[in-house]
């Protein structure tokens, strides 16, 4: 199969699949190609970009990553310090704000994949940090 990006007289821009190159060009002697918003027969094939995929065994520059992952850490912190740590009371607590049952505020703490799944699929709107939190019962 072929995709080729196809124009009509109205301007109208969209994808036509092919067997292969003479397939579309045959198609086209025949009349068969039209545009599926407008119906103009009046089809050519419109400019394409071709897709070039990145090289796939470039190692990501050891530099950009370090400092990359120290600037999340940072973001991390940031948010934390404006949350509430609530511990394995996570998944009750986030979902008693989703429900409005408990005051509505940003908050942080453990759940299993599983609790984490069923918040989910609840629709409680949670994210998984992208660093361990440390408890802060743990710091004495």
């Amino acid at each position: 199969m072929i995709v080729f990006d196809l124009k009509c007289a109205g301007g109208h821009v969209f994808e036509g699949w092919f067997g292969s190159s003479a397939d579309y060009e045959d198609q086209q002697g025949r009349g068969l190609v039209s545009c599926p918003v407008c119906g103009s027969g009046e089809v050519t094939k419109a400019p394409m970009a071709p897709a070039v995929p990145a090289k796939g065994n470039a190692a990501p520059d050891p530099a950009t990553v370090k400092k990359m992952m120290a600037e999340l850490a940072q973001l991390q912190g940031r948010m934390l310090e404006k949350s509430e740590h609530v511990g394995d009371r996570f998944p009750d607590e986030a979902r008693a704000i989703h429900l409005g049952e408990s005051e509505a505020r940003a908050i942080h703490g453990r759940a299993t994949r599983e609790e984490a799944a069923r918040l989910a699929e609840e629709g409680v709107p949670i994210s998984p940090l992208p660093f361990p939190v440390p408890d802060p019962a743990d710091r004495n």
